[in-house]
């Protein structure tokens, strides 16, 4: 998959899907994975949200729907990123083939204004990153 220069990519699986052969018979652990797919849409809604007030032109896969996206996605997370079990999780977010984070490195760039640096971008005027 050849990225357009430029752009930033966000994976997201944006829809909650079991594994297939999965059957929920426990309503606590039903409860606890909605609870949990509910945490991750709500993560990629607030990068997703984040980009459009800024105006910052990005594309969103849905790993979901592509499983040629999905592992191109895996096989281009840095090997020391990668979680010590089970495959990674959306959001995923790259700037064109560069890998910038999770939603972890996200928010702590957002929360010191910061954003354009973790998404490897030309600061703005009103980014403290613009500052001398």
């Amino acid at each position: 998959m050849i990225l357009p220069a430029g752009e930033v990519v966000i994976f997201l699986s944006i829809t909650a899907h079991h594994l297939p052969g999965e059957i929920h018979l426990n309503l606590t652990r039903l409860s606890l994975q909605l609870s949990f797919w509910n945490q991750i849409k709500k993560r990629q809604q607030d990068v997703v949200r984040f980009l459009e007030a800024n105006r910052i032109e990005f594309e969103e896969v849905d790993i979901t729907m592509s499983e040629e996206k999905r592992q191109w996605m895996y096989k281009n997370i840095p090997e020391d990123r990668q979680p010590a079990q089970g495959n990674p999780l959306p959001p995923q977010i790259f700037s064109d083939d560069r890998y910038c984070g999770v939603f972890d490195g996200f928010f702590e760039s957002k929360e010191s204004n910061t954003v354009f640096s973790f998404l490897g971008l030309k600061p703005t005027l009103a980014s403290k990153e613009s500052e001398p």
